[in-house]
């Protein structure tokens, strides 16, 4: 499955756009700030639905337009052999529509895993040093990558948690509780929560040895890298009995204390806080790890190898492990690749020292992409 072709009108700071990509790796190079990041977004919104880097759908609408529009052709969607098209389409003041062969999904969620991705950014270090919630957002879309039934508990458990959270205060503002009212999205968060957790559980058994493997093929060193799943599930006491405990709790703070809503993963390395005491560049291994191993997870999962986004992750790496990583991404255990860099000359003379490996190269300056010969 790859991308063959993009098409952009009007998205951040493309005017227009009309490129051909290669199944194998697909390098985009050039200074800051002129565009490299804003295609790989593109690609992005098409399996995602939303960007990776604004959640506010409007303002990837390039600035004086009225409209944005991604079109992707995929080949390997199914087992026709045919391109598929997937678009994109949003217009101040009106709904987002996204669009499969030219018809409209009904929900977002039906697309999602449609068109299997994993992207690497410079923003991945909030993973490591950020809060809880970036660290569950990254096993949810894992998961929900491969699991349309976690897709569908997880957004069921969030409204839930959401209207509980909303009595709470209103309850709080009439001076008035209502033990029946809360013990009936008790009920909600019971039955999905309950899924969320065993799906999760089941996701790091699997998921764990993959990240060690990749930890220990692009680490200098032979530290040993944790990962530690922390859930008030874990414990002996059942969730509906947590819930309850913790009403006069929740009746105090106007909000839902408890629930895998409040899960964490702990990142660790010989059993210190990588957060803490981790060095940049174990730090930079720990969150590239995490994002080959769900590229290996999703693959395993579901047979087909996600296209893979690099974003600008070479700084702080030398030569030999540039090198080393893209013979990693280039090779048979990886599908389509899209990298950007900012120095020519170094993509330039890895591709001649892997002479057999499929690659295209693009020049990107002020929204402008072109194919270098």
């Amino acid at each position: 499955m790859y991308l063959s072709n993009l098409k952009l009108n009007n998205f951040k700071t493309y005017t227009e756009c009309d490129v051909d990509f290669c199944p194998n790796v697909n390098c985009l190079v050039g200074n800051n700030g002129v565009g490299k990041t804003n295609l790989l977004d593109a690609i992005y919104y098409l399996s995602f639905c939303k960007s990776y880097f604004n959640s506010i759908d409007t303002m990837n609408i390039r600035v004086g337009e009225e409209y944005l529009a991604i079109h992707g052709r995929y080949l390997g969607l199914d087992d026709t052999g045919e391109e598929r098209l997937v678009s994109c389409v949003q217009k101040r003041g009106h709904p987002k529509m996204m669009k499969y062969e030219k018809k409209a999904y009904k929900t977002f969620s039906d697309h999602i895993g449609k068109i299997p991705l994993v992207i690497v950014s410079p923003t991945d270090q909030g993973m490591i040093l950020g809060g809880s919630d970036v660290r569950r957002k990254f096993m949810d879309g894992v998961i929900s990558q491969t699991d349309k039934d976690y897709l569908r508990h997880l957004l069921q458990y969030t409204k839930a948690v959401e209207q509980r959270n909303h009595l709470l205060k209103q309850m709080n503002e009439a001076r008035e509780w209502d033990e029946e009212a809360i013990e009936m999205w008790d009920m909600q968060l019971v039955q999905h929560g309950k899924k969320l957790f065993e799906a999760r559980v089941s996701f790091l058994e699997k998921f764990e040895p993959l990240f060690l493997k990749y930890y220990g093929d692009i680490a200098t060193g032979k530290e040993t890298p944790l990962l530690i799943y922390n859930s008030q599930m874990l414990g002996e006491t059942p969730f509906e009995e947590q819930l309850r405990n913790a009403h006069a709790a929740d009746r105090v703070v106007q909000y839902t204390t408890i629930g895998p809503h409040k899960d964490d993963l702990h990142f660790k390395i010989e059993n210190m806080a990588i957060k803490k005491f981790g060095s940049q560049g174990q730090q930079k291994t720990f969150s590239l790890a995490l994002k080959l191993a769900q590229f290996q997870y999703i693959n395993d999962a579901l047979g087909v190898k996600p296209i893979l986004l690099l974003d600008d992750i070479f700084d702080k790496l030398d030569l030999p492990r540039i090198t080393q990583l893209i013979q990693l991404v280039g090779s048979e255990r990886f599908g389509q690749v899209f990298i950007t860099d900012t120095q020519p000359g170094r993509v330039e003379q890895i591709f001649r020292e892997i002479p057999t490996m499929e690659h295209k190269l693009f020049t990107v300056e002020d929204g402008q992409i072109k194919e270098k010969e």
